[in-house]
């Protein structure tokens, strides 16, 4: 049985979503923006509504995509947490932050998972500065805002007009141990 879960399960999951178009997975890796793709003059925050631009024909001007971020709880998870919205321009690096607040009288780890729908889309969102790619602590009664920094890459398919990012964000304090796991945390520099 064992064996099953861990060998057998996981690419039949992966087959799974693929066939039906749930679960897009993000790459769990930070996206680096070189020259070729987008330049730091046109990193514009998601609340802007200013045009840009186009030195390099890297953003597609022509093109809004509508991106829905959604923010789930796992069972169990006490926290407040919800995304800010925007709408974006393939190709231009965006800015969002996810608010998050950790309403008990206790210290907590958070872990996010993202998914991407449609599947499709997935390898055309690239993250360049996510939350996700780190646990997230919260003292009691602390708030936090997440940030997140992606670009849609120009080249996706013409007919995804909107994308839905998911996180769902999962308790992992009760995996740590947690006078030693804030000691290394706050040594981290990751209040």
């Amino acid at each position: 049985m064992f064996v099953f879960a861990i060998w057998i399960m996981p690419p039949m999951y992966d087959l799974f979503c693929d066939i039906t178009g749930l679960n897009g997975k993000t790459s769990g890796e930070k996206y680096i923006i070189s020259e070729n793709t987008v330049s730091d003059s046109e990193t514009v925050n998601a609340s802007e509504s200013d045009s840009i631009e186009n030195n390099n024909g890297l953003i597609d001007t022509t093109r809004t995509i509508k991106v829905q971020f959604i923010a789930t709880n796992n069972e169990g998870m006490p926290w407040r947490f919800k995304p800010e919205m925007a709408s974006i321009r393939a190709g231009e690096e965006t800015v969002i932050n996810y608010l998050a607040h950790n309403p008990t009288d206790r210290y907590m780890v958070a872990q996010a998972i993202p998914s991407v729908v449609p599947y499709k889309a997935a390898s055309y969102f690239h993250k360049t500065e996510c939350f996700c790619f780190n646990q997230q602590p919260l003292d009691a009664g602390q708030s936090a805002e997440l940030g997140l920094s992606f670009v849609v890459d120009k080249d996706l398919p013409k007919q995804v007009n909107t994308i839905t990012l998911s996180y769902t964000l999962f308790d992992i304090s009760e995996n740590k141990n947690d006078e030693s796991t804030k000691t290394l945390a706050a040594a981290d520099g990751a209040y």
